[in-house]
């Protein structure tokens, strides 16, 4: 009997002794760190443009990444003076920010079910707060723009893009004229201005309007293509450009041309390029990023004609303004950003001019590190005129550079 109730004891005091342990266990395991439930991902997506072609298609994906941080600008002597909203069908211009209407929303004039309200309907409608109405209001704005652009336009496949939107082919319906479509999420827009208005707007949209109010001949004559119209969806910008018909990028027209040009036909380029950047330079306008995926070649004749596109990067700017925050391609920063940490716009350009030169004359894309590491060679059949033009363009001191001006008088150009 004594031995009996020694064994139960020592049974006892064990399963105390392993239901201990157990709790013990399932306590540690529940303190444990590497036990934490996961916390879910957000899975991020970025979607592209629309094309209302069926057939749309891929013609060449971004070159370059065109944008390298966020940039500092500086704002214009004066307030650019913005044009009343376009409607109908006029073809101007349209500066309307206010985003269009949505009629799927809107059960204004319809009951529920469809049926139109007669006068025996005298149920009122629910009471909207004010920040209901507003949203409301600007959704069925955004709406109203979206239509008017479909009842305009066209949109066909899609040309290219960048880091801020991309661009496609399409016609203006009432004269089928060709015109580029431009669209840019809003979160995109790099640098914005403040109109009289007091509302906010890309500065594209802002110096493309001054451009057209201050062009001295007809749509087309100048070098910067032209803006047509423009539309605010409310969540993206839909810009219709000029399209010059045919032509093509001047990187594509290097390539056609062996992977570089003669000296004769660059000059032809360059000159009337020149020109194009002291006239913008004349009316205060820094367009920051001219290389030769912005600079359109019209080949419908025996001269190539330039125009230049793509004012997304670009800027007002007063005559010594400094800008610390570099817009633009990375590989084509000037040396002073480097050193400096700032830069100029008359410089700058002049810089540009001369990594668009050397690209034209030479096989291969200019890196500036490149260039400063005496890596990139000039070719030696170059004529002793083409080579002064280019020394001087891509000297590594700012204030050593010509002006825009001194390239005019150049004897190269002469």
């Amino acid at each position: 009997m004594a031995v009996l109730t020694v064994v139960c004891f020592f049974r006892s005091t064990e399963r105390a002794h392993n239901l201990l342990n157990s709790k013990n266990r399932m306590a540690k395991r529940k303190a444990s760190p590497e036990r934490k439930t996961p916390v879910k991902r957000r899975r991020v997506t970025e979607q592209a443009a629309p094309s209302t072609s069926a057939d749309a298609h891929e013609v060449k994906g971004v070159k370059r990444k065109v944008q390298q941080d966020a940039a500092g600008t500086t704002s214009p002597a004066k307030k650019p003076k913005f044009a009343e909203p376009t409607s109908g069908d006029k073809e101007q211009a349209s500066s309307s920010l206010d985003a269009g209407k949505d009629c799927s929303q809107s059960t204004n004039g319809c009951m529920k079910d469809g049926r139109r309200k007669s006068a025996g309907d005298s149920k009122e409608p629910p009471k909207r707060k004010k920040g209901d109405k507003t949203k409301h209001s600007a959704q069925n704005l955004a709406a109203d723009q979206r239509r008017e652009f479909q009842a305009r336009y066209v949109e066909e496949h899609h040309l290219g893009g960048g880091g801020c939107g991309a661009v496609f082919a399409g016609y203006r319906i009432t004269d089928r004229c060709p015109v580029a479509i431009k669209h840019i999420p809003k979160d995109r827009i790099p640098i914005k201005v403040t109109g009289e208005n007091g509302k906010r707007v890309s500065v594209e949209v802002a110096i493309m309007l001054k451009l057209a109010a201050e062009a001295d001949g007809p749509v087309g004559a100048s070098a910067p293509v032209s803006l047509l119209d423009w539309f605010d969806l409310g969540t993206e910008l839909i810009l219709v450009l000029e399209r010059p018909v045919p032509a093509v990028d001047l990187h594509d027209y290097i390539t056609a041309n062996g992977g570089c040009l003669p000296e004769e036909k660059a000059k032809v380029i360059l000159k009337q390029l020149v020109d194009a950047a002291k006239h913008l330079e004349d009316k205060r306008i820094f367009h920051r990023d001219i290389k030769s995926e912005n600079i359109l070649i019209e080949t419908g004749s025996d001269v190539p004609r330039v125009r230049i596109i793509d004012f997304g990067l670009s800027c007002f700017a007063k005559e010594r303004s400094v800008y610390r925050l570099f817009y633009g391609t990375p590989i084509h920063t000037p040396p002073e950003c480097y050193g400096r940490k700032k830069y100029r716009a008359g410089p700058t350009t002049v810089w540009q001019m001369g990594v668009v030169l050397y690209e034209a004359l030479h096989v291969g894309d200019f890196n500036t590190m490149t260039f400063l590491q005496k890596e990139l060679k000039f070719s030696k059949d170059l004529s002793p005129h083409c080579r002064n033009f280019l020394d001087a363009c891509l000297t590594n001191v700012p204030e050593k550079r010509p002006t825009l001006g001194d390239l005019q008088l150049h004897p190269w150009l002469r």
